[in-house]
């Protein structure tokens, strides 16, 4: 079996059970986890926050969002960019009056509202979605290498150096023994509704 066709088999899995979560379970659960990852100390020091708003049955991240708006955080969001199949990073400061749906139906800055952030290195804290997590830092996303991408250009921009990288995700989103390929990006923490994971992995970025 490839690598492929192992991820997209996790991926099928994993989906289905978070839908299988009912929309009051999803907000209790997102709402712990999200308490937690305030708590982290690499976010109460971070002053620029690369965030994403969630979409279908994924944790629910509007209400990290907001809290680090209130903290007074730089607040940043992606936007897909269809001519490069990039992320186009831009600083919000309104969730109302800033987004709209974009690409897939996610909620994504207007360009007209938002300033467009062309350096990456004032990045201190991002938050990463995905479908599985490792406790070994594994990521498995959504097959489109959006995030990957990103992540090595923030590697380029900062000389081999990243922020801090961070994934919330339901305990059941995770997977012992994720596949990973050269290309893939692991994270230094995954917090979930019950615990927070310090991966102590060989991390291909980090501080």
């Amino acid at each position: 079996m490839t690598t492929q066709v192992m991820k997209q088999a996790i991926r099928q899995r994993i989906i289905a059970d978070r839908e299988q979560l009912t929309v009051a379970e999803r907000v209790c659960l997102s709402r712990a986890i999200a308490e937690r990852i305030a708590n982290l100390n690499v976010y109460r020091t971070a002053n620029t926050v690369l965030a994403y708003m969630s979409f279908g049955a994924e944790f629910s991240t509007e209400e990290w969002v907001q809290q680090a708006l209130r903290d007074g955080k730089s607040v940043l969001l992606p936007k897909v960019n269809r001519a490069t199949k990039e992320l186009d990073i831009y600083r919000v400061t309104n969730l109302r009056t800033d987004l709209a749906p974009g690409q897939w139906n996610i909620r994504e800055p207007l360009v007209e509202r938002c300033a467009k952030i062309n350096s990456l290195q004032e990045l201190d804290f991002i938050l990463l979605p995905g479908i599985a997590f490792g406790c070994d830092g594994a990521r498995l996303g959504y097959g489109g290498g959006f995030y990957d991408k990103l992540l090595a250009r923030i590697k380029d921009a900062n000389q081999g150096l990243c922020p801090a990288l961070v994934a919330g995700a339901f305990t059941i989103q995770l997977v012992e023994g994720l596949p990973q390929e050269a290309t893939d990006h692991k994270v230094e923490w995954v917090v979930t509704e019950n615990e927070t994971i310090q991966c102590v992995s060989d991390l291909p970025l980090g501080k």
